[in-house]
């Protein structure tokens, strides 16, 4: 089983910028639509934010239904949800690739604050 990504697969997530994420409706099983959104590459993992912190309502599907689907680099993966626990240094760690990837965005500022950074979500592979 498929715990985590691949190096290549980190490699081409930290460049793209089309990620779609979809968690589960309430049955556990279908998708739901399907929400444009920033995704960095820190330690290894694949990490999202919710813009709107924890009131986003793919958030709070993420957090309830903890699995999913993606749609990033052109490809389209199962997989599962973890919210994040509270880790300074991972967390600066996250903000730092988020001020890489998007430094040029006006949206920049506001994905380091306090409401998004406490939605933050590793994603990570889901065998189905």
């Amino acid at each position: 089983m498929q715990s985590n990504w691949t190096q290549e697969q980190l490699e081409t997530f930290s460049t793209a910028d089309d990620m779609y994420i979809s968690p589960f409706y309430s049955d556990g099983k279908t998708p739901g639509t399907p929400t444009w959104i920033w995704s960095v590459v820190a330690d290894n993992n694949l990490y999202v934010r919710a813009y709107n912190g924890q009131r986003s309502r793919w958030y709070q599907s993420a957090v309830e239904q903890k699995a999913g689907k993606i749609k990033l680099a052109g490809q389209e993966y199962d997989v599962t949800f973890e919210p994040m626990d509270n880790n300074p240094a991972l967390t600066e760690e996250i903000d730092e690739a988020y001020r890489k990837k998007y430094g040029s965005s006006m949206y920049l500022s506001p994905m380091l604050e306090e409401g998004p950074v406490s939605a933050t979500v590793k994603i990570l592979p889901r065998n189905v």
